[in-house]
């Protein structure tokens, strides 16, 4: 953290990463209670599918529609219309007895809380310099990893004391708790903020424009497109994507059909792959603001923790394959989203790190779209790979990481400043 007087813009990427840990409470509590819930409305594992597949895809939708809406209304109601949907969508799970109404909500919950990643890309270019954006990125990805730590133990012990109906309509009061400091703590952006020293005012906007760019200009989604580098963060994200999704969507289903675990053994469990994820958001974060802050650039810092968590992650999918025992199996898995969190945070951040403030939601939008069409098509192929097994699709996971650096490296380029001008055309 730089030694410039004034915390203020740390304040407000922690309170993103709560909403974070929030969304992440709220999407993994149908997985944990699966088990149950699927026997009250008669539902199957083909079922379970069907409804990741209709929450990704208008998570897809919803990362495009945010983008364009936090460039064009801010950070601070972005984030607002974003809660308030999921929280009400979340709640009203209490009331579903059917796939029907289940699948209804399951869209309006992933169209809201797909724009938590948009609006925190947002406000990650918003609030600070280059050098302290991977660093930033990492605390707000540690929020997805304390909310799959903490949501499987906590949705247990809810599930326990009050049913899966009672769970789903406690967590929905969250969101709205959650709106009370944001509103009375956001009044605006570094640049008219109330509440920022003039000092570390200075020291964000100098520190955002340096390469000397519009920052306030909206950038059309058809003139991003014209550039390497918007592909490269676009590809890189549709191959790497599905890695994360893969535990976040399946790894109750996995602990229980692999080792037989009830809904109390996967609250036990299912946390601890998302404490290595945690660390490695925080530690990719930190190594990437070291690199640059030791003078090797932002290029170096990028293509080296993006480099190393692809490495990590490789072989610790391999391992998993063989994995017979449930605490190894966690471990492996800690591993893996370890060495995910290390590169995507730093894929997140290339966004601000190649185009100006008005390109930053867009990009970072179509992107998170690009993610999700990739994660829909692992999705599908789980309940054909894992009939007997789930080696094919650690498999297949181990496969497209390599893929995912090869596209930010050879397609993206060399990760410096794009100067966007309306005419431009990249040959």
């Amino acid at each position: 953290m730089s030694n410039i007087k004034g915390r203020f813009r740390w304040c407000v990427i922690a309170l993103i990463a709560l909403a974070t840990v929030i969304n992440y409470i709220d999407r993994n509590a149908l997985a944990v209670m699966w088990p149950e819930v699927s026997k009250d409305i008669g539902a199957t594992k083909e079922d379970y599918a069907l409804l990741v597949t209709i929450f990704m895809i208008f998570y897809a939708f919803g990362q495009s529609l945010f983008g364009r809406i936090f460039d064009a209304i801010g950070t601070r109601m972005g984030f607002t219309i974003s809660i308030v949907i999921w929280s009400l969508s979340i709640a009203a799970h209490a009331l579903v007895r059917s796939m029907p109404p289940l699948m209804v909500l399951r869209a309006t919950l992933g169209v809201s809380e797909a724009g938590n990643w948009p609006g925190a890309t947002k406000a990650n270019a918003l609030w600070f310099p280059s050098r302290e954006r991977a660093l930033a990125q990492g605390i707000f990805n540690a929020g997805a990893s304390l909310g799959g730590i903490v949501s499987a133990p906590l949705i247990a012990l809810l599930f326990v004391q009050f049913g899966w109906p009672g769970t789903f309509l406690l967590i929905g009061l969250l969101g709205f708790v959650w709106l009370v400091p944001w509103l009375w703590f956001y009044k605006a952006d570094p640049e008219n903020h109330p509440g920022i020293s003039e000092e570390e005012r200075t020291y964000i906007l100098t520190g955002r424009t340096e390469a000397g760019r519009d920052e306030s200009r909206r950038v059309p989604l058809g003139e991003l497109l014209r550039y390497r580098q918007s592909w490269g963060v676009i590809l890189s994200r549709f191959f790497l994507d599905p890695v994360w999704w893969l535990f976040v969507s399946w790894l109750p289903i996995y602990l229980a059909e692999t080792f037989g675990f009830d809904v109390k053994q996967i609250g036990l469990f299912a946390w601890v792959p998302f404490v290595g994820a945690m660390l490695g958001s925080l530690f990719g974060g930190w190594l990437a603001g070291r690199i640059i802050g030791g003078g090797g650039g932002v290029h170096r810092a990028r293509m080296t923790t993006i480099g190393i968590g692809c490495a990590i992650m490789l072989p610790s999918l391999l391992f998993t394959i063989g994995a017979s025992e449930p605490l190894n199996a966690v471990l492996l898995i800690a591993c893996i989203l370890f060495g995910f969190q290390m590169a995507i945070g730093n894929i997140q951040t290339l966004p601000s790190d190649y185009f100006g403030g008005g390109a930053v939601g867009s990009l970072a939008g179509i992107s998170g779209t690009a993610a999700v069409a990739g994660t829909l098509i692992t999705t599908w192929l789980v309940p054909a790979l894992t009939e007997t097994s789930y080696a094919p699709i650690f498999a297949l996971s181990a496969a497209i990481v390599p893929a995912a650096f090869l596209c930010f490296w050879l397609v993206g380029g060399r990760v410096v400043p794009v100067t966007v001008k309306p005419a431009n055309i990249q040959e």
